[in-house]
């Protein structure tokens, strides 16, 4: 078994309020061989941020302009010895130098069946609803590697749910979010952390 200073190091990096980090938190809050080593967060302001402080996670409040000029940042990540990073509920796009510096090591997941409703500006409800306007019989989660386009990685895994005839984007969402919660972290530990 590895000892808490040999876990593998796993960064989450997240928007808003952040459903998906307190699940992982949970799924490996009490495994030695994996630790939250850190969230990144865009909004300071964000509920993640206040779940993260409140747990002992590190925060990394990031502004628009170091994502644009983003070697610092860069540097800092791989110093911290990163085995992975996970994207649960990152809104902006990842800046090539950072994939070049975590090849086949950042993952995404978005709450729809890629390749449809995917891409620029398709997140949260936006998703469902577009789901919904288009009469499909089912939606689901994708986890996908992550490259320098909006949910155009490679697909690690998908898993899938039916759309129900007086589906909301609400009740579309929650049935969503339960794929996440119960198959993201599955994914993370079969796929992000075999190292």
């Amino acid at each position: 078994m590895r000892t808490p200073t040999q876990a593998k190091q796993l960064a989450l990096f997240a928007s808003g309020t952040g459903s998906n980090v307190r699940n992982l938190y949970a799924y490996f809050r009490d495994r030695p061989d994996v630790q939250i080593a850190l969230l990144v967060c865009n909004r300071p302001d964000a509920p993640v941020v206040t779940f993260a402080r409140e747990t002992g996670i590190p925060v990394r409040i990031v502004s628009r302009e170091e994502w644009s000029r983003p070697d610092g940042l860069v540097e800092e990540l791989q110093q911290a010895g990163l085995t992975g990073i996970v994207l649960a509920g990152f809104l902006w796009l990842i800046p090539e130098a950072l994939i070049r510096a975590f090849p086949n090591r950042i993952l995404n997941l978005h709450p729809a069946l890629l390749p449809k409703y995917g891409g620029k500006g398709m997140y949260g409800m936006r998703v469902h609803e577009a789901v919904l306007e288009a009469g499909e019989k089912e939606s689901g989660i994708t986890v996908h590697y992550v490259n320098g386009r909006y949910d155009e990685g490679a697909i690690l895994f998908q898993a899938r749910c039916p759309v129900l005839s007086g589906d909301t984007p609400e009740s579309l969402a929650d049935r969503i979010h339960q794929l996440e919660h119960q198959w993201l972290p599955v994914v993370i530990d079969k796929l992000l952390l075999l190292t």
